[in-house]
């Protein structure tokens, strides 16, 4: 399998590994390889490859980013096996976004399941990353009508939370909640309590997308904290 980071390695360009690194904080070595060229390089690896390389122990922010990838490309039983120890190796938003955009060919027809089954752990987690991860999933996957309840009261929970990606991810998420249910999720905002940032960022989220209306964007700015 050191032939596969060997052929990652090749990929790296000097120039934006010097940029990678001013947008990536982590504790990964960087070898600068675009995170385009790593998703192809995934689809390029054989299926029967995949497993023997998510043995290895990931030695740059590059392995984590394939190992994401190649996780996603495995059927949902395969992909559980292998969901917990991806996470322990995310520590930047990066590598956490990616997996979590990944992972919709496994998990697309099974997510009751897999709510219960991890996103609900994620949550009640203490790492900052791996709240992140349960946040990020649930923006991408389930703000849905009859989700959004218990989607606020999670927000709830984690509300006085003052890591940066954890409030940058709530922000995310609640942004998306307003865009597809906005009557529901205003209604939210009013009675949240959430601290003056996050709530301003999640303003500022919403007010960024060009799915919401001129006039709803003036509304939300007069909300502003």
């Amino acid at each position: 399998m050191n032939d596969l980071r060997e052929r990652l390695e090749e990929l790296a360009e000097d120039n934006y590994r010097e940029f990678s690194k001013k947008l990536t904080p982590t504790k990964y070595l960087i070898l600068g390889v675009r995170t385009p060229k790593v998703r192809e390089f995934a689809k390029s690896v054989p299926v029967g490859e995949i497993e023997n390389y998510l043995r290895l122990k990931p030695k740059t922010f590059e392995d984590v980013l394939l190992r994401g990838f190649l996780i996603g490309r495995l059927p949902y039983k395969e992909m559980l096996e292998w969901f917990d120890s991806q996470v322990e190796y995310i520590d930047n938003w990066a590598t956490c976004d990616m997996f979590c955009s990944a992972l919709r060919p496994a998990i697309k027809k099974q997510l009751p399941k897999f709510l219960d089954l991890k996103i609900k752990k994620l949550l009640e987690d203490e790492h900052e990353f791996t709240i992140r991860v349960g946040l990020v999933l649930l923006k991408a996957y389930y703000v849905e009508t009859n989700n959004l309840a218990w989607i606020f009261e999670e927000v709830e929970k984690l509300a006085s939370r003052e890591e940066y990606y954890i409030r940058m991810a709530i922000a995310w998420l609640i942004s998306e909640c307003f865009i597809k249910y906005p009557a529901a999720t205003t209604g939210y905002l009013v009675s949240s309590s959430l601290p003056k940032w996050t709530f301003n960022k999640t303003i500022s989220k919403i007010c960024d997308s060009y799915r919401v209306d001129a006039e709803e964007k003036k509304l939300l700015r007069k909300m502003r904290k």
